[in-house]
């Protein structure tokens, strides 16, 4: 089991900065992702972070908007999210996944977080 506890949600205007945290407990994920559902759309992978090496990977939607890091210490992972946009709008989910594939499609998740909101203002 792992669990997940996002924070770091608000509202914040166009070009602005967010961070979001993930406080990770339990056992040792292969891997933490962030997903985003906006209303009426599907669930969206944003980024990911492979545990133990750090590699990185993002979304074509936040690539050199958003960066994806870790804190192995402290077991917690952060979302710095700049240069907002109102379509950035959504619910977005902390992830993780014990297997080692297809780390940019959500459902390839296993366990999950409450979710925190971040609203963009134009």
């Amino acid at each position: 089991q792992v669990q997940l506890v996002e924070s770091g949600g608000g509202v914040v205007q166009a070009g602005g900065s967010l961070r979001l945290s993930c406080a990770v407990s339990g056992r040792t994920p292969y891997a933490i992702g962030w997903s985003r559902q906006a209303p009426g759309k599907a669930r969206e992978f944003v980024a990911g972070i492979v545990w133990n090496e750090g590699s990185t990977s993002y979304s074509d939607s936040v690539r050199g908007r958003f960066t994806i890091s870790k804190d192995n210490a402290k077991n917690m992972v952060y979302l710095q999210m700049n240069s907002l946009k109102p379509e950035d709008t959504a619910v977005y989910y902390c992830a993780a996944k014990i297997g080692g594939l297809m780390i940019g499609v959500p459902r390839s998740y296993d366990y999950w977080g409450q979710g925190t909101q971040v609203t963009v203002s134009p």
